[in-house]
């Protein structure tokens, strides 16, 4: 498969994602990801040579408060997935939500959120702020619930395993046509942050909008992501994962893979089917195989940190 963004047809979409279940679990062999189905995970239908053991799980878009025919019980698909996560026969070390933990930001629904998600078996749950979340525009209700780990800066960092994880905030300034924008002082603070690593240490970055642009006529994409991408391309192996647009995109450029999520709430249409982004309805039976999460197995393997780029049906 090409590494350039796919973008197939609104119907190929439909059969591929409906053919590629509930998630997607990534594991780590030799020091490329293998695909490998979540649902066939959860089962224990998988063995991946010294695949190690699981490092994360990544939920995103769970859309709290969403009340809409694209999806009328997104408490009850939210519960479905942390389910399918707590079943995976090897427990992930940590869980990173990459936005839009509600859709209107309502204290009741930052309430549920929290009550949902206290059910996860992993230890800690790691979150970047995604534009449904901050409607207020500080986002107060955000920050009083998952501030404390960025001291109420959004972005932080932290290290696991030998990985450097980097949590990015770029839904608090939009640029021209809805582009996100991470703004000058979180620039510097990457910098900064990542000038004592080692270029041989695999880095992690998680935002809520991509960090490359998928389709920019809808926004789909971040205004300064060049910027950060300067200060990362030294790094032997670096991982971007965001959410935002419902859909399962990819892209390799040198050592920086980018990959998208599913929601858990409902999907969108590829960029440009259709007159704009926004909830996609489909059949109830189709509905659940287009939502789910992404599980990454890491293993102490030589060789580069890397995204194998084949299709995920």
């Amino acid at each position: 498969m090409s590494s350039e963004s796919i973008n197939p047809t609104r119907r190929g979409a439909l059969k591929c994602l409906a053919a590629g279940s509930a998630g997607t679990l990534f594991a780590l062999s030799g020091g490329v990801f293998t695909p490998i189905n979540l649902a066939m995970a959860a089962a224990g239908d998988y063995r991946v040579a010294n695949a190690g053991t699981p490092l994360f799980v990544q939920i995103s878009d769970s859309h709290i408060g969403f009340k809409a025919d694209a999806n009328p019980d997104v408490s009850g698909t939210v519960k479905r997935t942390i389910d399918l996560v707590n079943n995976l026969p090897d427990r992930p070390a940590f869980i990173v939500h990459t936005g839009d933990i509600t859709h209107l930001s309502k204290p009741e629904e930052f309430d549920l959120a929290a009550q949902l998600f206290s059910s996860l078996k992993a230890t800690e749950l790691h979150a970047v702020p995604g534009e449904h979340d901050v409607i207020d525009g500080p986002g107060k209700e955000y920050f009083a619930r998952f501030g404390r780990l960025s001291d109420n800066r959004g972005y932080y960092s932290f290290d696991h395993n030998g990985v450097h994880f980097v949590a990015l905030v770029n839904v608090m300034n939009f640029k021209a046509n809805g582009l996100g924008a991470l703004g000058d002082d979180q620039l510097a603070w990457l910098e900064n942050d990542l000038h004592a690593r080692s270029s041989s240490t695999p880095i992690a970055v998680f935002a809520h909008m991509p960090l490359w642009s998928v389709y920019e006529p809808w926004g789909w994409g971040t205004g300064d992501a060049d910027r950060a991408m300067a200060s990362l391309r030294r790094f032997g192996s670096v991982t971007v994962m965001n959410g935002h647009i419902h859909q399962i995109v990819q892209k390799i450029e040198g050592n920086i893979t980018f990959h998208t999520a599913r929601s858990m709430a409902y999907p969108q249409p590829t960029g440009g089917n259709g007159p704009g982004p926004g909830p996609l309805k489909v059949s109830p039976d189709l509905l659940p195989k287009m939502l789910g999460v992404t599980s990454v197995k890491v293993a102490r393997s030589p060789g580069m940190f890397a995204l194998d780029d084949i299709s995920l049906a």
